[in-house]
């Protein structure tokens, strides 16, 4: 965040034949988001909007409490994240909402929120009904106090993932000076075992963290992005051009070393930082995706650095990695200059079958977008495609690729907010100004992207503080949802209202002896009239955030699906055919062709 002007669902039928691959067509432009179509879902029919905020009236009461109190204290402006999850199991995705706090302990933050509210970050689960007409309700229940998790100290980050194999998703919780692991008992609650597994690291100031098997024998391993080495006693106090005192850039404190936890597989992770060659190259760390940018074969990390160059670990495969982001092209811009990155995201932007790359950074310097040649070479974009015009009045933070309509091309939102202060827009009701509205841009299938915001819903026309974002089809109706973390302010959930008027195809990717979700996993989806889509099952990516591992593929007007590839963490390769479309399927490692 520089400041450069300052100082399980049921597993369902699975069949196995043999797929016809075909090449993709990266300058097919497709019908606009808003075309009229004959399938119009429960979702989408009535409603104007394509995303309208449903967070309070399905039970999501959530304050998030930044602590502002005028002494600018560092962690204060880089809010927190939120997760999407199913942590009982039950087939729809239940809620965490990291939480802040408050550095000075003579300050009350007037945030309206009750005691109970505002101690530590929240769950809430998620008693979504679907009727037999297809209509749902959703509904959040907090289960805080029931799951017996207590967040200590200041919360910014959340990662979630099955780590010792039980078949029931962990939380792993990232903060300033304090890092905590819960293990999920099966029970609705869960037990603290931050000592346990050795991953509590109490000295750092842990952002954003990704669940990777980087060595493929099937238990996660954990790698953890840290920021700044700062603490309450280091603070300086830094001003902008005008005299008034703001937030300082990260090159006032030194950046903190990243960590890398190998996974022993007995319930224990070793601190392997050195041994993976990790221990010499870091930066302020703020976000993390995790994919095989290269095709060996083998997970990759990249990680985004706050105004220092960015590292692109390629896995060797024998444990090791070596930082190839300058020699790749990501390490900096297509002008060769460090960017404030802060959120980040792979996905195949032009469906060619790799992973390509977008951050989020500074206002007046665009978001970059990162083309893959297919071997781990990247070109930068951003101008080319209009990201950067688009994005350039924004300081973007969580992101994701999402084909919010379905069409079978991955879409940019972003949620934003600034870390410079608009004096213009200072008032006593405003005294911390840092709002911005979020963006939305519509990839047009020919490289370039359409800035829709002003169509994607009156929500898109608030002004917050936006941070975290985490992706998934909440209300399981075949299209990505968003929840969204605002500084000193409430989650907003984002209900796609548009995506299901295209048809889709839902996939679970769980392991067959674990029955975890295969983060990680590669998905090839074939088309009867059109190229094959890459997707990824993962739960990293945006900004202190976690998302769906389930895997939502647009079809657009492709009524059916001729197979599905998988290419497994493990290096395995099976195919299936005949996935019915317009459901969640679950595929099971072992059982393809």
């Amino acid at each position: 965040m520089g400041l450069r002007s300052v100082t399980p669902i049921s597993v369902l039928l699975v069949v196995t034949a043999t797929l016809v691959s075909c090449r993709p067509e990266s300058d097919r432009r497709p019908e606009p988001a808003d075309a009229p179509d004959e399938r119009v879902g429960s979702a989408g029919r009535g409603d104007a909007d394509w995303f309208v905020d449903r967070a309070a009236e399905t039970g999501l009461d959530f304050i998030h409490i930044n602590g502002m109190s005028g002494r600018f204290y560092q962690p204060e402006i880089s809010g927190s994240g939120a997760a999407v999850f199913d942590y009982d199991n039950d087939g729809d995705l239940d809620v965490w909402l990291v939480q802040g706090g408050t550095l000075n302990p003579g300050h009350a933050p007037n945030t309206g929120a009750t005691p109970e509210v505002a101690a530590g970050g929240r769950l809430y689960r998620n008693d979504l009904e679907i009727r037999a007409d297809g209509s749902r309700t959703l509904r959040f229940v907090d289960v805080t106090n029931a799951s017996r998790i207590v967040a200590r100290g200041y919360g910014q980050g959340v990662a979630v993932g099955d780590f010792d194999n039980d078949g029931w998703i962990d939380l792993y919780l990232t903060g300033f000076q304090r890092n905590q692991m819960f293990r999920n008992n099966g029970d609705g609650s869960f037990s603290d075992v931050s000592a346990q597994t050795g991953t509590g690291s109490p000295t750092s100031w842990g952002v954003s963290a990704a669940f990777v098997d980087v060595d493929r024998d099937g238990w996660l391993d954990l790698f953890v992005g840290n920021y700044l080495t700062y603490s309450l006693e280091t603070h300086v106090r830094c001003f902008m051009e005008s005299g008034q005192e703001d937030y300082c850039a990260p090159a006032r404190y030194g950046p903190q070393r990243d960590r890398f936890y190998r996974n022993r597989g007995n319930g224990t992770f070793l601190d392997a930082t050195a041994a993976a060659g990790m221990d010499r190259e870091f930066g302020p760390a703020l976000g993390v995706s995790t994919a095989d940018f290269n095709g060996d074969g083998w997970i990759d990390i990249f990680v985004a650095n706050d105004q220092r160059e960015n590292q692109l670990w390629i896995n060797r495969g024998d444990g090791t990695f070596a930082n190839r982001a300058l020699a790749a092209g990501v390490a900096l811009d297509g002008a060769g200059v460090a960017k404030a990155d802060m959120g980040v995201d792979a996905g195949d932007v032009d469906n060619d079958g790799d992973e390509d790359l977008i951050t989020t950074v500074l206002t007046r310097e665009g978001n970059t977008l990162y083309i893959n040649d297919g071997h781990g070479l990247f070109e930068d974009r951003s101008m080319a495609s209009g990201v950067t015009a688009a994005s350039r009045p924004y300081t973007g933070w969580g992101v994701g690729w999402i084909d919010v309509d379905n069409d079978g091309w991955l879409d940019l939102l972003a949620v934003n907010g600034l870390v410079k202060q608009d004096l213009d827009a200072r008032s006593p009701d405003n005294p911390f100004p840092y709002q911005q509205r979020n963006q939305l841009l519509r990839n047009l299938g020919n490289g370039r992207f359409e800035d829709v915001t002003d169509r994607a819903g009156q929500v898109f026309a608030l002004t917050e503080t936006s941070r975290g974002a985490a992706f998934g089809d909440i209300d399981n109706d075949g299209d990505e949802d968003v929840l969204i973390t605002n500084s000193g302010g409430p989650a907003r959930l984002l209900i796609n209202g548009i995506g299901t008027r295209h048809h889709w195809l839902g996939l679970r990717l769980v392991g067959g002896r674990t029955r975890r979700d295969m983060v990680g996993a590669r998905v090839a989806v074939f088309r009867t009239d059109g190229p094959p889509l890459w997707r990824r099952a993962r739960s990293d990516g945006s900004y202190a955030s976690s998302n769906d591992p389930r895997v939502v593929v647009g079809l657009g007007t492709s009524a059916r699906a001729s197979g599905v590839r998988v290419i497994w963490p493990s290096g395995r390769t099976e195919e299936w055919t005949d996935v019915p479309v317009d459901r969640y399927t679950t595929l099971v490692e072992g059982t393809g062709r």
